[in-house]
């Protein structure tokens, strides 16, 4: 007989536990036999919204010492649709804490010159503390050229080679959003890193490779394989993951044969599938296979509302920490 108990709004972290209870024949000499299987549905929703709370008081402490709000500018280039609706839960985010948030829209056409020349023109405005520049850019800019352009100091996106280094040297800086947020979820959801063996399936250079170098960082202390579409037997490596962080872009790419009962699963992916059933005829899901996953794992995050407020919520945190450090 299964008995299944709901716990919620614990810390922030939404518990969900599996009671599982086995009844054998009474005698003196057996009793009822207890196996408890309990996932934790990291609520990223709820922790992002904490974060936001923290970066809103540190606005409002600004403001009260007599200094601006901090200003943060986006640049999109085009009318991707995906973009658009990212822009626009940035700026939203931005004006509920306080953050003075400008997006500045700019056709497809425009030349990669013409947006490097505004990117300059950022860098030298003093009333301008964060710089973003929406990816992807249109296919006749140079990404890299645009990233490179954005002064180090102003770059919350954690993107700039400046910043790279930094983080790889364990100096002060900006950390790339998304990971920096997974290592949040990790620490408030109470998933013990230290010493732990984390797996991370992608070796992009926005989440998988910055990923690891958080994870290995003093006071996170993991152990850390990072593994990519030419390692080899790789279910048999991400079984060995106490932390296992799926960020290859394949939906459900992760199946519950790949994951050791009680792993902590952080899904990066936000993939669309078909689906007649919704409006919209498709839904999204992540790289994890989350309802077979969930039978097996201590702590899972869900797509959607897992990994992605998350990301918002670091960008606030980065530009607060720019205003912080051109007062200085």
């Amino acid at each position: 007989m299964n008995y299944e108990l709901l716990l919620r709004s614990y810390f922030g972290v939404q518990v969900v536990a599996c009671l599982k209870v086995t009844f054998t024949p009474l005698s003196p000499f057996r009793s009822p036999v207890t196996e408890p299987a309990i996932v934790n549905i990291i609520d990223g929703k709820q922790i992002a919204a904490d974060i936001r709370f923290e970066v809103k008081s540190g606005v409002n402490a600004r403001i009260a010492e007599g200094k601006r709000a901090p200003a943060l500018r986006v640049v999109l280039v085009g009318d991707d649709p995906a973009s658009q609706s990212y822009v626009r839960g940035k700026k939203r985010a931005s004006e509920e804490v306080g953050i003075n948030a400008e997006t500045l829209l700019q056709p497809a056409n425009m030349r990669e010159a013409d947006l490097l020349a505004l990117v300059d023109r950022l860098n030298n405005d003093p009333g301008v503390d964060g710089i973003l520049v929406q990816l992807p850019l249109p296919d006749h800019i140079d990404e890299e050229k645009v990233i490179l352009a954005v002064d180090p100091n102003k770059d919350v996106d954690g993107f700039h080679p400046v910043s790279v280094g930094r983080l790889v040297l364990g100096q002060d800086g900006f950390e790339p959003c998304t990971p920096a947020g997974i290592v949040e979820l990790l620490r408030r959801s109470g998933v013990e890193t230290a010493g732990a063996h984390a797996v991370i399936v992608g070796r992009s250079n926005i989440v998988g490779k910055p990923m690891a170098t958080l994870l290995l960082r003093r006071g996170v202390d993991c152990t850390v394989t990072v593994c990519h579409s030419r390692t080899r037997n790789l279910p048999e490596i991400t079984r060995q993951a106490d932390i296992l962080i799926a960020a290859i872009g394949r939906a459900s790419f992760i199946t519950a044969d790949m994951v050791k009962d009680g792993a902590a699963v952080i899904d990066v992916g936000i993939n669309r599938v078909d689906d007649a059933t919704r409006e919209r005829g498709y839904r999204l899901v992540g790289d994890v296979d989350f309802e077979a996953v969930s039978e097996k794992a201590g702590w899972i995050t869900p797509v959607p509302g897992g990994v992605g407020p998350m990301t918002i919520a670091m960008l606030l945190q980065n530009t607060l920490q720019a205003s912080n450090n051109r007062d200085r």
